[in-house]
C-alpha cells in the first residue's frame, strides 16, 4: 500500500504563485510515477502534471501552458507542484496520485491522496 499526503493549499491573488507538495509513504517503490490532479465543483478530474522516478519522464496538461512545474526528492519521497500566474480558473482541490505514468497520464490511479483546496481569489 502505498500512503499520499498532499499540502500546501490555500487562497491566494490572481497572478501569485503556491507550492504543493505531496509526501509518499508505505511501498513507494512499486509505483513508477506520481502525479498531480485536480477538480472544480461541476467538473470532470483534470490531469495536471507527472513525473517518474528519474524525473526524465515529465508531462503536463495541455492547460499548464508553462505555468507549473512538477518536480521531486527522491530522498524525502515527495513531489512538488509549482504554480506560478494563477488565474481564478485554477481554483479546485488538487489530488495527488501515484502509478504508471501511462496510467496518471489517462487519469486512472490506484493511489490518492485526500485533496487541498487552492482558491484564486482578489
Amino acid at each position: 500500500q502505498v500512503q499520499l499526503v498532499e499540502s500546501g493549499g490555500g487562497l491566494v491573488q490572481p497572478g501569485g504563485s503556491l507550492r504543493l507538495s505531496c509526501a509518499a509513504s508505505g511501498t513507494i517503490s512499486s509505483i513508477a510515477a506520481m502525479g498531480w490532479f485536480r477538480q472544480s465543483p461541476g467538473k470532470e478530474r483534470e490531469f495536471v502534471a507527472s513525473i517518474n522516478w528519474n524525473s526524465k519522464s515529465v508531462y503536463y496538461g495541455d492547460f499548464v501552458k508553462g505555468r507549473f512545474t512538477v518536480s521531486r526528492d527522491n530522498a524525502k519521497s515527495t513531489v512538488y507542484l509549482q504554480m506560478n500566474s494563477l488565474r481564478p480558473e485554477d481554483t479546485a482541490v488538487y489530488y495527488c496520485a501515484a502509478d504508471a505514468s501511462s496510467r496518471l497520464r489517462l487519469g486512472m490511479s490506484d493511489y490518492w491522496g485526500q485533496g487541498t483546496q487552492v482558491t484564486v481569489s482578489s
